[in-house]
């Protein structure tokens, strides 16, 4: 087996991503419960048991549903840093403020490099309204992939850890023009829009049309908003853009990740 991406869930309501190499299986996040989590990685494939480690990116609620339960019944690491840990075990304090315990916490800082397995793990830090908010690159036999999600803006070291993936796995939140005009309150779609917010259809274009290098085999647009975007919408403007640099991004393929159900394994 060589390297597989499993976007297992991807929105509002949930997020998890599994990324394999031959001997090692890293669960991105785990926002959906640990029910639907074993159902979705077996449906992709995979032995939920055989599982090495779960990262965290943050500690939202869509990012770390599931994780508790994960964690208890798997008796694998879980990776996060420490100011994201700490925001998580407050907001699960019980009545007598006692906090959540994890067996096996390994706690890294965003910038440093770490290993599990047979993966090269870096984590490089998102502008997001979280206490320590990070992305993820990974490399193995020869492959990289990113997993960068729930951002407002793509800074200059994200475009550079963005670089010379060949999966990249990357937030496209919503469409503008339906999140000005749709239902939320003003207060919220300002936080949307913010920097420390979700990134837009729009400037993902403009970061596929400007500074992306066309590296990537496989494109996933990720966490959409079920009420303030649409697949077609979401898939559209970004083919747009990389056809604005068609020279040199003849190869990318570009697919949507859903809420829903998850997406057919990229096998590299």
């Amino acid at each position: 087996m060589g390297v597989s991406v499993s976007v297992l869930a991807s929105g509002s309501r949930g997020n998890s991503t599994l990324v394999e190499s031959s001997s090692t299986r890293i669960l991105v996040d785990a926002g959906v419960s640990c029910r639907e989590t074993f159902k979705r990685l077996k449906a992709a494939g995979s032995d939920p048991h055989a599982l090495s480690a779960i990262l965290i990116t943050h500690e939202h609620t869509d990012h770390v549903s599931g994780l508790l339960v994960l964690a208890r019944k798997l008796k694998i690491p879980v990776f996060m840093t420490g100011a994201t840990h700490q925001a998580w075990s407050r907001a699960l304090r019980d009545a007598s403020g006692e906090r959540p315990q994890l067996a096996r916490l390994e706690l890294f800082s965003s910038g440093r490099s770490f290993r599990i397995g047979d993966i090269e793990v870096e984590a490089f830090t998102i502008p997001h309204d979280a206490a320590d908010p990070v992305g993820f690159t990974f490399r193995t036999a020869g492959v990289k992939v990113a997993v960068a999600t729930d951002f407002g803006l793509v800074l200059e070291n994200m475009k550079d850890k963005l670089r010379r993936c060949d999966v990249l796995v990357i937030e496209s939140n919503h469409d503008r023009e339906r999140l000005k005009t749709g239902p939320y309150p003003w207060s919220v779609k300002q936080r949307i829009m913010e920097r420390t917010g979700h990134l837009s259809n729009e400037k993902l274009a403009e970061f596929f049309a400007t500074d992306y290098d066309g590296h990537a085999s496989f494109i996933v647009l990720a966490h959409l908003s079920e009420e303030n975007n649409h697949p077609e919408i979401a898939l559209r403007v970004a083919e747009q853009a990389l056809k604005l640099r068609q020279q040199t991004l003849w190869g990318n393929r570009v697919l949507v990740a859903a809420q829903a159900e998850g997406l057919q394994p990229i096998r590299l």
